[in-house]
């Protein structure tokens, strides 16, 4: 209730039309290429949403459901097209979050742990480069 409009439009701005821009431009080469292979980030709260972050769980949600829908356009032209939902990763961020409320988010967590960056990376290596990952996409 307390979101401005502009609060809004800057995250959909940045997280949902920021990846259909760089989808657009990347998509070209590939199309040309007849191959190649678009990670999206996109976050688990695209999937369960989180309170105080309406305009972050939509534009997530939204790039959630792009990269299905342009996994199936591109499919044709050899171009896999997925995405990586991780949860809270380890960062200076999480790092300032106080004992309180980073017990309360590792308790959600089946693991009991922030996800490592390295960890995040080398899920997006073996979709990018990996043959095992060549029949993979709109995941």
């Amino acid at each position: 209730m307390r979101m401005t409009e502009s609060q809004w439009q800057e995250v959909i701005g940045l997280n949902l039309t920021g990846v259909f821009l760089c989808t657009k431009a990347g998509t070209k080469i590939m199309t040309k290429k007849k191959k190649g292979r678009v990670i999206n980030i996109a976050s688990v709260v695209g999937l369960t949403g989180n309170a105080g972050q309406a305009n972050y769980s939509a534009a997530k949600a939204g790039v959630i459901g792009f990269t299905k829908a342009v996994a199936m356009e591109l499919a044709c032209r050899n171009i896999n097209v997925n995405a990586i939902a991780p949860g809270f990763i380890a960062s200076d961020m999480t790092a300032e979050l106080g004992e309180e409320l980073e017990k309360r988010i590792l308790s959600t967590i089946p693991l009991g742990r922030y996800v490592q960056p390295l960890e995040v990376a080398g899920l997006v290596e073996f979709l990018a480069l990996n043959p095992g990952a060549s029949y993979i996409t709109g995941q």
